[in-house]
């Protein structure tokens, strides 16, 4: 299979990529004028909306994982308009090019997030669940709203709304890591928001898997099985890394340091089913959090 992947150098993308390249597929890099890569890439500049039709021709599937993170820093409204535009701009511009080629390629994995659902508390969240409120929620529906034009050329899509990815290379999990080693960890607020997660091996599996699966279309929730409280996550980690997790971020302290992200990325509660997944027969690796922290950190 030869399969085109925006955001190759972000924690997932390459991931993905070592995977593809080691299971014998082809892979193109997708990627912006001023990157330095090597081998076989595509050019593409989101900002000015120009796109290399040619690099983009001859592929079987394409996988779009770029988007500005939206973790990096305090929402500002230039920060959110980053967010919007690089994720439902950047997926337009995409989809709208692809369905323009003389023989697009047949299938399109694109991520979104759970953010879709948005704060639920307890409600157990599957592909069906109507839309949540919020920054979030709006730019994942537009997210996966841009993926329309690829279906309309007859394209199949597959919109991932992923969860918190776990690794200790990278991500939310990397970045907590000093923090609870240090003896400084805690839960966020009540502690009693759902956090749906995902081992980034898990991931990368699941991207093969939505790659390889004809049947497969439309929103697929990306988390493992079983979601827990941030309460449990806290609690679940310090035990594993030998450290007390007695100090806790209240609230207000949240809201304070960050803000509108704090509502929306620290307090939402998602608890999210991969109903999709689950019924098509995939197997998780790592479906339960103390297996998949001790494999992640080698415990």
């Amino acid at each position: 299979m030869k399969v085109l992947v925006s955001g190759s150098r972000g924690l997932i993308g390459s991931a993905l990529v070592r995977d593809l390249a080691g299971g014998g597929h082809s892979v193109t890099r997708l990627v912006r004028p001023s990157s330095k890569t090597g081998g076989d890439a595509a050019i593409w500049d989101p900002e000015k909306g120009t796109v290399d039709c040619n690099g983009l021709t001859g592929h079987d599937a394409v996988v779009h994982l770029a988007g500005e993170n939206i973790a990096g820093s305090s929402w500002t409204p230039e920060t959110k308009s980053r967010i919007r535009d690089s994720r439902v701009g950047g997926t337009g511009l995409l989809c709208e090019t692809l369905s323009r080629l003389t023989r697009p390629p047949g299938t399109l994995v694109c991520v979104s997030a759970v953010g879709y659902y948005g704060d639920r508390g307890s409600e157990i969240l599957r592909e069906d669940s109507p839309p949540g409120e919020g920054f979030l929620s709006e730019v994942c529906r537009e997210w996966e709203e841009a993926t329309g034009e690829a279906a309309r050329k007859g394209i199949r899509v597959v919109n991932l709304r992923i969860g918190m990815v776990l690794s200790a290379e990278g991500g939310a999990l990397a970045k907590m890591l000093p923090v609870f080693r240090a003896g400084a960890g805690g839960r966020i607020g009540s502690g009693e928001q759902y956090v749906s997660w995902i081992a980034l091996p898990d991931l990368v599996g699941v991207i093969r898997y939505a790659l390889a699966t004809d049947s497969m279309e439309g929103p697929v929730n990306a988390v493992a099985p079983h979601p827990v409280t941030n309460r449990e996550f806290t609690k679940l980690l310090g035990r594993i890394l030998g450290r007390p997790t007695i100090a806790a971020l209240p609230a207000f302290a949240a809201r304070l340091f960050f803000g509108e992200m704090a509502d929306e990325l620290l307090l939402a509660s998602t608890r999210v089913e991969p109903a999709k997944l689950l019924a098509s027969g995939y197997r998780f690796r790592l479906p339960d959090l103390e297996g998949a922290l001790r494999s992640l950190l080698g415990k």
